[in-house]
This record gives C-alpha cells, structure tokens and sequence, in this order.
C-alpha cells in the first residue's frame, strides 16, 4: 500500500465506520479516531520526507505510485509529493482534526454531518496528492461538492441562498477550469506523441504561445474563484456566514487554499509564458481583492463576515504573490497558505462557540467577555496578533516573505502594486484591534453572559492544536521555507529560465 493513498483511504474507511455508528457519540468517536490518525500520518510524511531529503533524494516527487486507470485517455491514478504538498497535507490534517472537535457537540443528523465533513476532506488530500491533471479535477469536484449539503442542511441564516449562490460559483469555475484542463490535454503530444495528464510530463513540453494565451485565464480564474479572486470573490462572505463552525473552518482554512496551490501548480507552471504576458491584469485583481477584503472586514459588524472577508484579503495575497513568480514571492504563498489555514480554522472556531454561548454574532451586542470566557479571549487575541501579522506568528512569516519577494521587482508598477498590498497590514491592524476591544474588553452588556461558562476540553484541544501550529511556524519557520524552497526550485527555473539553487 502506497503511504500517499492513505491519506484518501483512511477519510473512507472512517465514513463507512461511521454510517454503522447508532448516535452522536459513536459517531464523534469514529470520526475523532479517524482524523486523529489522519493528524498522525500527515506528521509521519513530514517525518518520512525530510528524512528522504536529508539522505540526498533529489527526486522531484517523493513515494510515488501510477497505476493506469482509463487506458483509452491516458488517464491514470497518479499520486506523488513534494515540500508544497506536503505541507498543504498537513494543514489539512490539522484543521480537519480541530474541527471535528469543533463540531461535537452537533445534535442534528451527526452521522450524515460527520460523513459530509469527512468526505470533504477526503477530496482535499486526494488533491494535494495527485499528479494527474484528470485525477486531480476529480477530488477538487469532490470537494466542493459536499459544501453544499453542509451548509445547505447544517447552516444558519439564509443558508439556502448562502448554499446555492457558492455551489453556482464555484461550479462555473469548474466549468472554465476543465475547459483550461482540456486545452492543455490536447496540447500535451510532443511532436505527435501519446496525449497526457501528467503534470510532470506536461512541464517537459513546450505548449504553442498562442494556445498558452487562450488557456492561462481559464485556468487561472476556474482556480481563482474558489481562492476568491476579485470580483468572483462575492460567494465566500455569504458562505462563511451561512456555515456550521467546522465547515466554515474547513471552507477558508483548506479548501480556498485549493485555488492557490491550483494556479501555481497548474496555470502558471504548465503555462508559464502566458503568466508572464497576463500576470499584470491579475496582480492588479489580486491587489483589489487584498485591499477590498481588509477595507471590507473593517465595516462588518458580524463576527463571521468580518473573519470572510478578511480571508478574501489573506487569499489575496497569495494569488498576488504567486504572480509575482520569483522564488521568495512563490515561497511565502506558500507559507500563507498554511499560515491563514491556521489562523481562520482558529477564528472560525473561536466564533462558533462564542456564538455558541452569546447565541449572537454581532460585536455590538458583546463586551467584557474575557472577564468570563479567559480562555477564549485569551485565544481569540492570539488569533487576531497572528492575523496583523505580529513577530513571533505565522503571520509574519508569510506576509514578511511575500512583500521580500514582491520588492525584488525594480518596475514602477510591481513597486506601486506592492505598496498597495503592504498598505492592507495598517487595515488589517484597524479591524482586528477594534473587534478585540469591542468583544473583550469594557463593560458587559448583557447580565446573562455573567452566566456563561469557558471552553470544555473538546474545544480546548481544537484551539490549542491550532495555536500551538501558528506558534510554531512563527518561533521556528526555516525547517518549512527550506522545505518549500527546496521544491520550489524546478517550478521556478521553468517559469522565469533562470537557476535559483542556493537561495534557500
């Protein structure tokens, strides 16, 4: 058994443990083991793959396995890593395994909740894992469809609305993205050779400048929307808000960041030249969307919208840097993309049992909780520290590398474009210190919330799991810039043709 199809056979093997379960408890206790060894093996890839790496494997892909799936089209299960995708899959390890326990206490059809949520998940590792362009549309399309279901049926508020407006979206970009996915297969014969899906494959071969030009916006967009590139960005809000905590959880903190990692894996690495020619009309998109979302979040007086909006600006930022296509920029994408998975997994969490006590979400209607909720005050502010990007954080990691990097391009527009972008950490610091000030601190405004109890130890072990990663990667973050840098190396030589070896 391949260690890389694990990581979708033990999310199945739960599922089917948890459809014989006959309550709430057996079902919680299934998943929680299930994604506990799921967290478990994630840390055991690490393990595994710096080992490989520090013995002088080279190889592009670790733990490889192909097996041929359907001959006819080439198409083939397909699965590998590198330091980016390993990464991304311990990510989402972590934030699965915080939002199981999130989700606890959930009374409304747990199992077919639980199945839905893992299911996600599933989708998720299975495309963080696969090498094959078709195989990796497939556990995309797998992902994004249980949304609807979870927010549709376990929601709040419009979540009707909130459900079908985020499926619609993101099935178009679906749609514009297998029309990019199916231009690259057709043009993927070198010199009339046997059409592939293999992104390796795929990257040895030159595509024709004017099919590059046609597919790159396809490509780039149907990855785009889903990592709420502006104007698609507009479904993101209205779902965070509308979702149960562990979706909300998991929609920003892993399955947005499917866009990103998308559009530098496949738009800008398989179709590099026409990144270069268009990066210009993205990074301006890009810019918007990392300036609006801040601008955004400070106006919201809803906890969750005001979190929604700021992840279309965090989500922004890595669509900007990852155009920005040089090694430090691409890097520190990379590392927000963990860092922001962190960080709104914990807000989102942090919002959900709030809520859970206060039974509101506006921060009008709260204050002085930290006088009876320490804990998560105490964890609410090194959520928002995190976020401003405070020294010491995740945050300041990503954001630090992202902005090194956007400045080693001397031109008055990257310059200017840069600049914009820096200017969200002042909007970002606005938002994020008002809401400490209005949710914990001063007087309590209502008598009721004297009554109410702190974190349980379920929600304590979500959020602790959570805070220690950010701590972690903000005290100690070269082990992760080393390994991402180090995988970075082959995409970046064939997006600018230059050798970057020894900058990491």
């Amino acid at each position: 058994m391949n260690i890389l199809s694990l990581f979708v056979l033990i999310p199945v093997l739960t599922i089917i443990g948890i459809v014989f379960t006959k309550d709430l408890k057996q079902s919680r206790i299934v998943s929680a083991v299930g994604m506990g060894l799921q967290l478990l093996m994630a840390g055991l890839l690490v393990y595994l793959y710096l080992a490989e790496r520090g013995a002088g494997n080279t190889a592009a892909m670790l733990f490889k396995y192909d097996v041929v799936w359907f001959p006819t089209l080439n198409i083939h299960y397909s699965v590998g890593v590198d330091g980016i995708s390993v990464a991304m899959i311990a990510l989402t390890a972590i934030v699965v395994f915080a939002g199981i326990f999130a989700s606890w206490m959930v009374d409304y059809l747990p199992r077919e909740f639980f199945i839905s949520l893992i299911l996600l998940a599933s989708g998720v590792f299975g495309f963080f894992i696969s090498l094959d362009l078709f195989t990796m549309f497939l556990f995309y399309e797998l992902a994004v469809i249980p949304m609807y279901l979870l927010i549709g049926i376990w929601g709040s508020g419009p979540k009707e609305y909130s459900a079908m407006k985020l499926t619609l979206m993101l099935m178009a970009g679906s749609a514009l993205l297998l029309v990019g996915l199916l231009g690259i297969y057709f043009n993927s014969a070198a010199g009339g050779g046997q059409l592939s899906w293999d992104i390796q494959q795929i990257a040895k071969i030159h595509i024709p400048i004017e099919m590059q030009r046609f597919l790159f916006p396809f490509t780039f967009i149907g990855f785009g929307i889903l990592g709420a590139l502006f104007p698609f960005h507009t479904w993101s809000p209205d779902g965070h808000a509308s979702a149960p905590t562990a979706v909300s959880m998991l929609h920003a903190g892993v399955l947005m960041k499917l866009g990103g990692y998308g559009a530098f894996r496949v738009a800008i690495y398989l179709l590099p030249e026409a990144a270069h020619e268009q990066a210009w009309i993205f990074l301006i998109l890009t810019s918007i969307s990392v300036v609006y979302g801040a601008f955004g979040a400070i106006w919201q007086k809803d906890l969750k919208y005001i979190n929604a909006y700021s992840s279309v600006s965090h989500c922004g930022l890595v669509l900007f840097a990852v155009l920005m296509m040089n090694q430090t920029a691409m890097n520190g994408a990379v590392i927000q993309m963990i860092s922001h998975g962190l960080m709104t997994a914990l807000f989102f969490a942090l919002i959900g049992m709030i809520y859970g006590r206060t039974h509101t979400r506006m921060i009008n209607e709260m204050g002085g909780l930290m006088k009876v909720m320490p804990f998560l005050g105490v964890a609410w502010v090194i959520a928002g520290l995190a976020s401003l990007g405070l020294p010491g954080f995740s945050g300041f990691v990503a954001e630090m590398t992202i902005f090194v990097g956007a400045f080693q391009h001397t031109d008055v527009f990257h310059r200017v474009i840069t600049i914009l972008a820096v200017s969200s950490i002042v909007i970002t610091a606005v938002y994020i210190l008002r809401v400490v000030g209005s949710l914990l601190f001063g007087p309590i405004k209502d008598d009721h919330f004297l009554k109410l109890g702190d974190a349980n130890w379920y929600e304590r072990l979500s959020t602790i799991s959570l805070i220690v990663s950010i701590a972690a990667i903000g005290l100690a973050p070269l082990w992760l810039s080393n390994m991402i840098g180090q995988s970075l190396i082959p995409m970046v030589q064939k997006i600018t043709g230059i050798t970057v070896a020894g900058l990491f």
